[in-house]
């Protein structure tokens, strides 16, 4: 499980975050358990304002050995930074869809994968994990639906450059459990499940049902925010992703282990709310903040 609300969260925050804000609240899930956590995104600050502060936030953290710290390096000289700053992980990011693909990084695709294998390359070469999200994969807001075909070049593409694990994005979210499965037979057939995440949006409320059709195929690892914060500022109509915090506690009742605990997100929910200053979307937030307990799923 990838904690992304620190990065794909706050990007999508209409108000900047306080640095301290933001270091208390990744202390807060590193305290919590979260073996991954997206702190934030080395991108220039003209494109991302909410994540100028990469490099204090990265410097003020608290770090747990057991935790891996990881970052957006959309690069060269992001991934310098980001090795300067002591990520374990970098991840590069680009669309199946060619619109969006301009819109949010204004390279075409044809353009963007030489400034990738760069950015893959160089982590590589310091011995640092790499992520390869691959953003509408399951559809655009621009073009409507993708292609599995054109996701999986995009996917195998990354994967020669060297990624270890592509992320596959529904950006928008508007996926079905009958999208998942079309998609993941597909991929499947030509990547292993280890080298398989899915980053699903939680906009028509199907994402834990995505995620479920993503388990019964073999895939284990997710993209979750907490509090079901995020969206993409360059995807029009893209909201929340899927909640950490709810996500926990249906792995919990299906008696999946996930190395954290529903009640160990109290306190990071908490320290979120106060940080952004506005209700969360999740579900087993609404619980907690309605009753003053979250209540926690058969283990």
């Amino acid at each position: 499980m990838w904690e992304v609300g620190p990065r794909d969260g706050l990007q999508n925050e209409s108000a900047i975050l306080p640095t301290a804000d933001k270091i208390a609240w990744i202390d807060s899930l590193t305290d919590a358990g979260l073996p991954f956590i997206e702190a934030s995104s080395f991108v220039s600050p003209g494109w991302i304002p909410q994540l100028a502060d990469a490099d204090e936030v990265f410097a003020g953290i608290r770090r747990r050995p057991e935790t891996v710290y990881s970052a957006l390096a959309p690069n060269a000289r992001g991934l310098e930074r980001a090795l300067a700053a002591g990520v374990n992980a970098v991840a590069v990011f680009m669309s199946a869809s060619e619109t969006h693909n301009r819109r949010n990084i204004n390279k075409s695709i044809a353009q963007t994968h030489p400034v990738l294998r760069e950015v893959t390359r160089g982590a590589k070469d310091q011995g640092v994990f790499v992520r390869g999200y691959v953003s509408t994969a399951f559809g655009c807001p621009y073009e409507g639906a993708v292609a599995v075909d054109q996701v999986l070049r995009v996917a195998l593409r990354l994967l020669e450059d060297g990624v270890d694990e592509i992320s596959l994005g529904d950006t928008i979210g508007v996926a079905t459990p009958a999208d998942t499965e079309r998609v993941l037979q597909v991929l499947l057939k030509h990547i292993p499940t280890n080298r398989l995440a899915l980053h699903m949006h939680d906009t028509r409320g199907t994402a834990l049902a995505n995620i479920l059709v993503g388990l019964t195929m073999g895939v284990t690892t997710f993209d979750s925010a907490l509090g079901g914060l995020g969206g993409c500022p360059y995807a029009p109509g893209a909201s929340g992703n899927v909640a950490t915090d709810d996500l926990v506690y249906m792995l919990e009742g299906l008696g999946i282990l996930c190395g954290i605990r529903s009640q160990a997100l109290e306190r990071p929910l908490s320290v979120l709310r106060s940080a952004v200053g506005h209700s969360l979307r999740s579900h087993a937030s609404a619980v907690l903040f309605a009753e003053g307990g979250m209540e926690c799923g058969p283990v």
